[in-house]
């Protein structure tokens, strides 16, 4: 007698979306804040005044960290 089990697999593709797209953000702060070291190395002076686009650039980069993350539970149409 020859039984063929059923499996289901349920789950979401939308999380691994967001582990993939996450790596972006991730690699964008890293050089953002490499930037400023350098900058600052270079040029001590101008510390205050690039710090003013460091935040600025570590907060855009995870500005897309968090739009992703909404994006993937609005595609999902689950929300937790």
């Amino acid at each position: 007698m020859n039984v063929l089990a059923e499996v289901v697999i349920t789950g979401s593709l939308a999380i691994i979306g967001y582990g993939l797209a996450a790596i972006g953000p991730g690699i964008g702060v890293g050089i953002v804040f490499a930037a400023y070291i350098q900058a600052s190395a270079r040029q001590p002076e101008s510390a205050g005044y690039n710090r003013t686009w460091l935040f600025m650039g570590f907060a855009l980069s995870e500005a897309l960290a968090l739009i992703g993350i909404a994006l993937g539970f609005v595609w999902s149409g689950k929300l937790p």
